[in-house]
């Protein structure tokens, strides 16, 4: 396709972020990224962006914290939805939680409503992207 092609329908002044630094194919490699099936999404009242994810890898559960609240108008419409998730991140403590990976969502760099990274089909929960 050419650029013109791709281009259709896309206002022309649109802000991507830039292309980050080359990086060796062992740091990809380093990620375990993993399809998980989002159980639950609850409120962290304290917060005014973050919601607590409850999802299921399979063979184990995981809470994960993301920042959904400012970015869709029904947080709890992901509940029941796969996406993409680093799953070997060490935890984090956020807001007096504890954060075991990562969601992948796309759109938030630049500029664009965020939505999930999802499989084109329904996969078993656990399996690795990559």
């Amino acid at each position: 396709m050419d650029d013109a092609v791709l281009a259709e329908g896309w206002p022309e002044a649109m802000n991507r972020a830039a292309i980050k630094p080359l990086v060796p194919h062992s740091a990809l490699e380093a990620l375990d990224i993993r399809v998980g099936t989002i159980l639950l999404v609850e409120d962290i009242p304290k917060s005014r962006k973050l919601v607590r994810l409850i999802v299921d890898f399979g063979d184990h559960r995981r809470r994960i914290i993301a920042g959904l609240k400012t970015e869709r108008s029904n947080p709890r419409a992901i509940e029941g939805m796969q996406s993409l998730f680093v799953v070997n991140l060490e935890p984090r403590p956020i807001m007096g939680e504890v954060s075991e990976g990562l969601l992948f969502d796309i759109g938030y760099a630049d500029g664009e409503t965020p939505c999930l990274a999802v499989p084109e089909r329904v996969v078993p929960n656990g399996v690795r992207a990559g």
